[in-house]
């Protein structure tokens, strides 16, 4: 496994728990927002 890869899915993992912090604090448009973001990082992982 290269850096490349690793560093995004550490960006995917990051995301997925902030935005599920997030929901459980009832911030649904930031956890949206950020669950986008970690679907965007995860196509960039080759």
């Amino acid at each position: 496994m290269n850096l490349r890869r690793i560093a995004w899915s550490v960006t995917v993992l990051v995301c997925v728990v902030t935005a599920a912090i997030l929901l459980l604090e009832g911030y649904y448009g930031y956890a949206g927002v950020t669950f986008a973001v970690a679907l965007s990082a995860a196509i960039n992982i080759p």
